[in-house]
């Protein structure tokens, strides 16, 4: 494993090597001062997912699904970060976020098992029914 890879822990390992990512540098926006005018450490990095040989399908697909409104025509997620001063810890985070997507879809959904509703919530509501019908019947004028 590079040091540029990504490495996800899960119920099965998942390694994104660092030549399927490709990084974007540009300048970063909001408050910094002469700083932000003459660095480049906003990070943007692009990540093909529709493509990737280093996801499994299942894995792709529900990646693909959750990240659906984000992503660009070829299947390319963005990712960007602009919240540190320094380049590395923008890369830093872009990874982080990136490992953080991948994981969430590597866990299968958990499937809802159906269950019946005990008899005793059935009688319970069945009762304060009753109790309400009796207390409505009570408030009635009485009838000739």
């Amino acid at each position: 494993m590079a040091a540029g890879d990504i490495r996800i822990e899960g119920p099965r390992e998942i390694v994104i090597p660092a030549d399927a990512l490709e990084w974007q540098f540009v300048r970063s926006s909001g408050p910094g001062g002469q700083h932000v005018n003459r660095t480049s450490s906003k990070a943007v990095l692009r990540f093909v997912i529709r493509h990737s040989p280093h996801l499994p399908d299942d894995v792709r697909r529900r990646l693909l699904a959750a990240v659906a409104a984000r992503l660009t025509k070829d299947g390319a997620i963005l990712i960007a970060s602009q919240v540190h001063r320094d380049r590395g810890r923008n890369v830093a985070e872009c990874r982080e976020k990136l490992a953080a997507l991948v994981a969430r879809a590597a866990t299968p959904p958990t499937v809802r098992r159906r269950t019946k509703v005990p008899r005793s919530a059935v009688a319970g509501r069945l009762d304060s029914k009753r109790l309400r019908a009796h207390a409505k019947r009570l408030r009635r004028p009485p009838s000739d």
